[in-house]
């Protein structure tokens, strides 16, 4: 090879760098750019996500709140309405203290306040089991004795001793019943 070849080489080895180099420096700037667009975005999210948890905390504190509060206050309505029967039974009270009351008034007034009770009762789902007739249901039931009666249906309650009480279909206190045998 000549110098002159050698030379003009060397140019074009250069002239090619060059262009490289040039071609290179705008993709330098354009993942510069990039970069700072990620983390841009990154810290963008990252504020997303402090964010939602800050609200998940908060939301679990209000849910707290608010079941310590349903706890609290469930009864609330319940008690409302059982104030109706105290109210009842103190103007029973009352009137069974007066000189003119007499037997008939007194149990008039018991029989209303037996009534207001097993409505209110009612109204919260509580329903009375008085079996009296029935075919005995050890589910629901208590046979305190059985006794023997020729003309009654054998295994059916003749005597309810004490009703018993449901709570929305769930026994809450079975009835006490004699039992024919």
């Amino acid at each position: 090879m000549t110098k002159k070849q050698d030379q003009d080489e060397s140019v074009e080895k250069i002239e090619d760098e060059n262009i490289e180099t040039t071609a290179q420096e705008p993709q330098a700037d354009d993942l510069q750019t990039q970069l700072e667009e990620a983390q841009q975005s990154t810290k963008d999210n990252w504020d997303k996500v402090l964010r939602a948890q800050a609200e998940m905390e908060n939301l679990k504190r209000r849910n707290a709140k608010d079941l310590e509060n349903a706890h609290k206050f469930a009864l609330d309505g319940f008690v409302k309405a059982l104030l109706e029967v105290k109210d009842s039974l103190t103007m029973g009270l009352k009137t069974a203290k007066d000189d003119n009351a007499s037997v008939e008034s007194i149990t008039e007034g018991l029989e209303m306040t037996d009534k207001v009770f097993l409505s209110t009762l009612e109204k919260f789902g509580v329903e009375t089991i008085n079996p009296k007739g029935e075919a005995f249901n050890p589910e629901f039931h208590e046979a305190v004795t059985m006794l023997p009666m020729p003309d009654q249906e054998s295994n059916s309650v003749l005597e309810v001793i004490q009703t018993g009480f449901t709570l929305n279909g769930r026994l809450v206190r079975p009835a006490m019943v004699i039992v024919v045998q």
